[in-house]
């Protein structure tokens, strides 16, 4: 077996390979030269700096019998002939492949553009805390969950720090308004700056130039304004791609012996619709799965798409996928959490999104993603009143 890429996909594939019983030679192809290792700790570093989270280590691989490859690049990949060519390796073999190749982020095409930074990988964000400890001057261009939480990690630092987004609120559609108003304000409070409905004309030595000719004033410039899948390997080798690896509820490509998971898999979601998820926990069970099936299992992809963020005090986590056509039900509890449930038009529970201090929300939305799991039409009255716990809910509908 042959996994290409050594994030939190591929690394876990690898282990669940040897859990499902897989005895062969199995290799973990990484671009990097460190050990595998988490990434969400890279926009959410605590008191001690930034954090390098190994998911394993030396030790680790070699107990599991895994072949880790680090630094090495795949340069082609041949479906007929079941191989693959490697730039410091010569050519490798597989009996079935798992393309885990993740994510790069999107770059600025407006002039100067090549003058911002990124932050996907651990030497992104060494240099880039390297630079505040300067007390240099910050913008970031892109408001969605990257960006607010390294202006949040900036701003504890001390950092001057501005937001641009072209959009009129952060946070996006992934976010309901009233949960992204509140995280907003928080931001405010702590002196963060913002510019929405803004288009970058240009970046220069002296910070972000806006169409309306005004300046944001920078020393460094980072862009934040989503990822794009890698999927030129899957794509030249004739696997079929469309804004990523194009997969089946098993996680199996469109040639023979080869699945792909991650932030680089597309999934199938059926009557004509696909989708790709970007979390931590998406790349995590997809990784699993895919190694189950790689395996001789036949797992389809049943998990609820689930993120978090921690932003100052505040905790965010969000299950399933909201829309704007779902009827909003608002649960209040203490301390200011709060809790949105989305309704399909049937009364079902189809996603659930909150918002407090710490923890205080997190047991709730694991309570909802379970509810949205039993498929059953919810009281709605019920749902808003948080003197009735979620697990009545649980409970009906297993009595039912």
């Amino acid at each position: 077996m042959a996994i290409v890429g050594a994030g939190e996909c591929g690394t876990r594939a690898a282990y669940a390979l040897r859990e499902a019983g897989y005895n062969g030679p199995v290799t973990l192809i990484g671009d990097e030269a460190s050990l595998p290792y988490e990434r969400p700790p890279l926009s959410k570093p605590s008191n001690r700096g930034i954090e390098h989270k190994l998911i394993c280590d030396t030790a680790q691989l070699e107990a599991a019998g895994i072949t880790y490859l680090p630094g090495t690049r795949v340069t082609s990949l041949d479906s007929a002939r079941k191989v693959i060519s490697l730039d410091k390796q010569g050519h490798l073999p597989y009996e079935r492949l798992l393309l885990a190749t993740g994510a790069t982020p999107r770059r600025l095409t407006c002039p100067g553009g090549e003058l911002t930074h990124v932050l996907r990988t651990l030497e992104d964000a060494k240099r880039l805390y390297e630079m505040a400890s300067t007390g240099a001057r910050f913008a970031i261009i892109g408001a969605g969950l990257i960006g607010m939480e390294l202006a949040a990690c900036l701003k504890k630092l001390g950092i001057d720090v501005t937001v641009i987004d072209v959009a009129t609120r952060p946070l996006g559609r992934a976010v309901p308004d009233v949960l992204a108003r509140r995280i907003h304000e928080r931001h405010v409070e702590e002196g963060v700056k913002f510019r929405f409905d803004a288009i970058v004309e240009e970046i220069d030595k002296f910070g972000v130039r806006l169409t309306d000719k005004s300046l944001v004033a920078a020393d460094v410039v980072i862009t934040a304004i989503g990822v794009a899948p890698n999927i030129s390997l899957a794509k030249a080798s004739g696997v079929s791609t469309q804004d990523g690896v194009l997969v089946d509820a098993f996680l199996r490509t469109s040639a023979s012996d080869i699945f792909a998971a991650g932030d680089c898999a597309r999934l199938d979601l059926g009557a004509g619709k696909t989708a790709r998820y970007e979390t931590w926990r998406n790349a995590r069970v997809q990784g699993e799965i895919a190694a189950r099936n790689m395996a001789g299992g036949a797992q389809p992809i049943t998990t609820q798409p689930w993120f978090w963020s921690d932003q100052y005090e505040l905790g965010l986590q969000v299950v399933g996928l909201p829309s704007r056509d779902h009827v909003n039900i608002t649960r209040h509890l203490v301390d200011g959490a709060e809790i949105v449930f989305f309704l399909d038009e049937h009364g079902r529970l189809a996603a659930a999104a909150g918002l407090g201090p710490g923890g205080a929300i997190a047991k709730d939305i694991r309570l909802a993603e379970m509810l949205i799991d039993t498929q059953v039409s919810l009281d709605t009255k019920l749902l808003a009143d948080p003197t009735v716990s979620l697990k009545s809910f649980l409970k009906r509908t297993q009595l039912a």
